[in-house]
């Protein structure tokens, strides 16, 4: 499939290869996002602040329900004055995953953008949506992740890549196989089926080789961050169930390039395990805001 890349011969084992002295060795995560617990307000300070407790103790039940069947559920907050809205702010906080999506309604000429960051409570979304630069809807939304993004990057999906006449461009060799495989694995894949990922890290690929290869899978409308271990860079193809998953160290340098074949990709999901979690610490956060009422 690939070019013979060659290999020169030489001796191995400890003490066999001289080590530069000013060798840089690539800088990996130097830590990880954990959970920090928002900082409230004194009970006193937000007794008339009853709406946002309300919509605080929606959610609970919503995550209850959630965990017990699995289905998303959401919290309208557009009725909120803004006081009862920064309460509910500083209780979310804000956590590791931010998304931002674009959406259209040709038929009303309407379009805008989503934009939803993970509370501090994993599982736990606030989900903005605008129109024409002005917030249209305010929710918040428990689940693993926001039905939206699943939704608008299903609709960017083509059934076919486009195809390419002619001679491949200067540079490209690897990327047309990598392209069949990739094609191969999308249109056999079905939900509940393990993730197939392709590590690009250890294949040698060509700047060009990545270039057209993501010209012929397309980028979509969903753009994901997640900043639990470094960061990570999620985009939608525009060809069914496959995802470019990009990772970076604290330098900002690629460590691991991939695309994933499957569902979309764990590292922006919520774990059930993490649902229960935020379960009992947003309780804590209610028990705290509503003491003494």
């Amino acid at each position: 499939m690939t070019k013979a890349f060659p290999i020169p011969v030489r001796a191995i084992g400890p003490g066999s290869q001289a080590e530069d002295e000013d060798l840089a060795y690539m800088s990996m995560p130097k830590g990880m996002n954990t959970f920090q617990p928002p900082v409230l307000p004194e009970p006193e300070e937000v007794t008339a602040r009853t709406a946002a407790k309300a919509a605080l103790r929606a959610v609970r039940l919503a995550l209850i329900a959630t965990l017990a069947d699995g289905v998303n559920r959401s919290v309208p907050l557009d009725h909120l004055r803004e006081e009862d809205r920064q309460l509910v702010n500083t209780v979310l906080g804000e956590g590791e995953v931010s998304a931002l999506a674009s959406w259209d309604d040709a038929p009303h000429r309407a379009r805008g953008d989503i934009r939803i960051q993970e509370s501090v409570f994993a599982g736990i979304w606030r989900v903005i949506r605008s129109e024409g630069g002005a917030a249209a809807t305010d929710a918040v939304e428990v689940g693993a992740i926001p039905a939206v993004l699943e939704r608008l990057a299903a609709q960017d999906a083509r059934d076919a890549m486009p195809q390419w006449d002619g001679p491949l461009p200067p540079n490209v060799q690897n990327a047309p196989p990598l392209l069949t495989e990739i094609e191969q694995q999308y249109r056999r894949w079905q939900p509940g089926q393990p993730t197939h990922v392709i590590n690009l890290t250890l294949l040698p690929m060509s700047a060009e080789d990545i270039a057209f290869m993501d010209h012929h899978l397309g980028t979509g409308r969903v753009l994901m961050l997640s900043r639990g271990y470094g960061n990570c860079r999620i985009t939608n193809a525009c060809v069914p169930h496959t995802w470019r998953v990009v990772y970076y160290n604290s330098q900002d340098a690629v460590i691991l390039n991939t695309v994933e074949i499957g569902a979309l990709p764990e590292v922006a999901c919520a774990a059930p395990q993490d649902l229960e979690d935020s379960l009992e610490r947003l309780g804590e956060a209610l028990d705290w805001i509503e003491e003494g009422t």
